[in-house]
């Protein structure tokens, strides 16, 4: 899933920018400050940063600097510095593109899809693995539990837009367009298919965990009970390693005691 940071100081422009990137389906988290971005960093690296140069707590310039050595993302550098010492010094500091102010919404959101098709060039997994889900990008596949699953067209379509979304809940409207940009137009859809998926790979699907129904919006994708369970494999693994580990140390502990008593009992 993408996601973008708007770190700009102006918040009319910052909630507008907003507001454009989520119309085309990136998951957009916004700052006022340099402070508050770094703070975020802490949890979650954006594929994109969109970075004002002049902001109320520092020097854009300085932080694109840190920014780019310091984490792997892409950077817009907007400015109201036009000079073309000024765009030269914010390309240089890891800005991988300058755009003056004032612009016009079409090339900014231009810009952006521009810069992210390198990022899809670049970082396109061809499985995705969730622990016990996975899903083949290229045979269109899913495999559960170490089962083939045998999901319609429409099905994996779904699941795919519901995993990319990392728990965040989708409205049917919003599955609709991502999964089926052929202009369904029938939201009770979404619900089909939901139904048809959760009896593939649910448990129960009566009690579904996978899938999660999230009231007055739509469903989201339950990320968490798979990285869970993906932790819960791991620490039994240890603890078995461990115990093996354990048992062998104790096995050699016995065999020296046994050793030792063989020699004091031959005196």
């Amino acid at each position: 899933m993408i996601y973008i940071s708007i770190i700009e100081g102006n918040p009319h422009l910052r909630s507008l920018l907003g507001w454009h990137l989520q119309q085309v389906g990136y998951i957009t988290h916004q700052y006022g400050t340099i402070q508050q971005a770094r703070n975020s960093l802490v949890n979650q690296i954006p594929t994109l940063v969109i970075l004002d140069s002049d902001l109320p707590d520092g020097d854009g310039i300085d932080f694109c600097q840190w920014l780019y050595q310091s984490h792997q993302t892409l950077i817009l550098m907007l400015s109201a510095k036009i000079n073309e010492k000024d765009v030269v010094k914010g390309l240089k500091a890891g800005a991988d593109d300058y755009l003056k102010k004032p612009f016009g919404m079409q090339e900014f959101l231009a810009r952006v899809e521009s810069l992210l098709r390198r990022f899809r060039v670049n970082n396109a997994p061809l499985i995705l693995d969730f622990g016990d889900l996975k899903i083949d990008l290229v045979q269109r596949r899913v495999e559960f539990r170490q089962e083939l699953i045998d999901l319609t067209p429409q099905e994996f379509s779904l699941l795919y837009v519901l995993s990319q979304a990392q728990g965040s809940p989708l409205s049917r409207s919003e599955l609709l367009r991502r999964a089926w940009p052929e202009a369904i137009e029938n939201q009770r859809t979404i619900d089909t298919h939901v139904l048809s998926l959760r009896k593939k790979i649910e448990l129960d699907p009566r009690q579904p965990n996978l899938i999660q129904t999230v009231r007055n919006v739509g469903y989201r994708f339950n990320l968490e009970l798979l990285q869970q369970k993906s932790i819960e494999c791991d620490n039994n693994f240890t603890q078995k390693n461990n115990f093996s580990q354990n048992g062998d140390h104790n096995g050699q502990y016995l065999s020296n005691n046994r050793i030792i008593k063989e020699k004091i009992n031959a005196f």
